[in-house]
């Protein structure tokens, strides 16, 4: 499903990753773990085809990443940074924004309405971005990125001003991701979230479960 082949990411002069390789399958879920500035996020900037490497390659259903693509655009779903809400539409509407754009929604997916549920976005789903607070916010961001249908799903630290029994529901819904043949790549430090995958320590040459 996704490959990196000998990544080299850098800034300028500054090397942020190098040489690093990593495959993950349908049904896999790998949590990147490491020091602030270890290049994490960056890493999953450039498997979103956001930010070009310096050296390597990285495929996902062996095509190249590259956001622009319609179809590496219907694989990946990504949750890397706030979302650009839409001030006038409600928390619900945004939802409904999602289920229409990405229209019809198979049967195997998480139902319509399932993710606000239990998520707690049907606490305030008439309210708009604005008046929600950051749990809010990262809740509805989250509902948004699993209520399309993809196969390859990116989070950073998705764990974000959760309390622990949301970020139980999150670990609940990454595990259901990769029950429906889904892969997942994170950025994570939670033990609750990453708790069903395998976790890289960047900067390290070996991988442990957790």
């Amino acid at each position: 499903m996704l490959e990196l082949d000998r990544l080299k990411i850098g800034y300028g002069d500054r090397v942020v990753i190098e040489e690093l390789s990593l495959a993950i399958g349908a049904g896999e879920g790998v949590a990147l773990r490491g020091p602030n500035g270890i290049g994490k996020s960056t890493v999953l900037r450039c498997v979103a085809g956001l930010l070009a490497p310096a050296e390597g390659v990285v495929t996902v259903d062996g095509e190249r990443a590259d956001e622009r693509s319609a179809s590496f655009r219907r694989t990946v779903a990504a949750l890397l940074e706030a979302p650009a809400w839409y001030p006038g539409l409600s928390a619900q509407e945004h939802l409904t924004l999602v289920r229409l754009a990405n229209a019809p929604v198979g049967a195997e997916w998480f139902a319509e309405g399932e993710l606000a549920a239990r998520l707690g976005v049907d606490e305030f789903a008439d309210a708009t971005p604005g008046s929600l607070s950051s749990g809010q916010r990262q809740r509805l961001a989250l509902a948004m990125v699993l209520d399309r249908p993809s196969r390859l799903l990116l989070l950073d630290e998705p764990e974000r001003h959760l309390d622990q029994a949301g970020r139980a529901t999150v670990a609940a819904l990454i595990d259901e991701y990769l029950a429906k043949g889904g892969a997942a790549l994170l950025a994570s430090h939670d033990p609750t979230v990453t708790g069903g995958c395998e976790v890289v320590e960047l900067g390290h040459d070996w991988v442990e479960d957790e």
